[in-house]
Formats: structure tokens, sequence, C-alpha cells
């Protein structure tokens, strides 16, 4: 049963939107500098998007490094800022481990290109930092797990087959990891908004990301919560910061 559990709650955390247990294989770590720059300007991008883009990573990551550092719950804190430049990807970011457990915060090139502002690439990038030093993935990987074990065995005493158990241990993973996965969106915008904060970018400017995305609603069974929540939580945390 615990083989088939870590089997369910594995195939839950590769769909995650935010997070994700293990990188993308296409994602390269881009060099420093300049050379991340020239490497960028040779992908379909906006004029001047490379050297924001660049500019925005040197702000921001040793912000997230130093907040890391100082937050008990994370181990490695040294980030890795990644490119997916597949033609095709859609705009978006995400935050991952590779396998020994150094963080990576991947963007394609898609959203880079779309970020009307150096606010919102700093915002997202604080926000998917975020998702580390809150330690996500691992809160979520213990979710489902448990999640999976009480489905599996309230099946088995239910007299369910194998196949049975299977099917139920993957949807009581999905739904565990589910239970809190608006609850790390909404923490990951508010420690979000401290870094980018802290590397002197304006995070409700940022968050107006979230009018240009669609919004989840409030659904049951939704991963990501109301755009309008999440800009609330962004606007009340600088609101926050500030009167500190």
């Amino acid at each position: 049963m615990i083989a088939q559990a870590a089997s369910a709650f594995a195939l839950v955390l590769a769909l995650g939107a935010c997070v994700a247990p293990v990188p993308m294989p296409a994602p390269v770590p881009a060099a420093e500098g300049d050379t991340r720059a020239a490497a960028l300007r040779e992908t379909p991008l906006p004029p001047g998007a490379a050297e924001a883009f660049v500019a925005v990573v040197a702000r921001v990551e040793p912000v997230a490094e130093s907040l890391c550092r100082a937050h008990a719950r994370a181990a490695a804190c040294d980030f890795t800022i990644a490119v997916d430049d597949r033609p095709g990807q859609p705009a978006n970011a995400f935050q991952t481990l590779d396998r020994r457990g150094r963080p990576y915060i991947v963007f394609t090139t898609a959203l880079i290109a779309e970020a009307r502002n150096a606010d919102e690439l700093a915002f997202v990038m604080g926000h998917e930092a975020a998702h580390h030093i809150a330690g996500h993935i691992p809160r979520r990987a213990d979710q489902a797990l448990e999640g999976a074990m009480l489905a599996g065995v309230l099946a088995t005493v239910a007299g369910a087959s194998p196949d049975e158990v299977e099917t139920a241990q993957a949807i009581g993973a999905d739904l565990a990891a589910r239970q809190y996965s608006k609850d790390f969106e909404l923490e990951a915008d508010a420690l979000g908004t401290e870094i980018a904060w802290l590397a002197g970018f304006d995070p409700v400017a940022g968050a107006a990301f979230f009018a240009r995305l669609p919004d989840p609603g409030d659904k049951f069974l939704g991963s990501h919560p109301p755009n309008a929540q999440r800009r609330a939580m962004v606007a009340s945390t600088l609101a926050a910061l500030k009167a500190r």
C-alpha cells in the first residue's frame, strides 16, 4: 500500500501549477549578467525585455536568498533562476527543486515577454521564491501522502479491490494536496510581497499581473484563490510592512 500511495501523491504533485517536485528537463540556468541578457536576446522578446529581466534578477535574488537563510524551514537557499525558452510554452513561472534539493525558479520566455513592467517580474519572482522559503513542496508532499494512506486504509477496510484501492489513494492524495493549496498561494503572495518590496519594487503594481489571469473564483477543488483575494493580500501585507 505504501508504494501505491507514493505513486498516487507523486502524480498529484506533478500537476501543481506553482510548485513541482522535480525540475523540467528543458530549463537551463542562464549565465550571469550580460551573458544572460545576450542569451535571452536570441529569443523572440520585446525590445528591452531581456535587460529588464536580468536587472530584476540582480535585485530580487539576493533578497530572497537572505530571507531564506533567516527562515528555519528552508534548508538550501542558493536559488538558480532558469529560463524555459522552448517555443509554444505559455506564460508561466514555477518553483521546483533539483535532485539535491537546490531551489530553481523557472520563467518561460512568454511570461518575460508579457510582463508589463519590472514590478510584475519582481513580484512573480518573489512569489515563487516564497514557495521554497515556506517549504511548500515538502509540505504538499506530506499532505498528499497522508491523504493517500487514509483513503487507502478506508478503501481496504471497505473490501475494495487492489485497483479500487489505488484509485482511492489517488483521489485521497489529490483532495489532501488541494486542501491547503489556496493557503499556500496566499502565503506565497504575502512573503513574495515582502521580497519584492525589500528589493525596491512596488508589489501592488506587480500584483496587477493577476488582473490579466483567468479568475479561478472560489471553486471547491480549485488550487488557487480568487484574484481579488490575492490582490487584497498583497495590499494588506504591503500596508503592514510600511507601518513597521
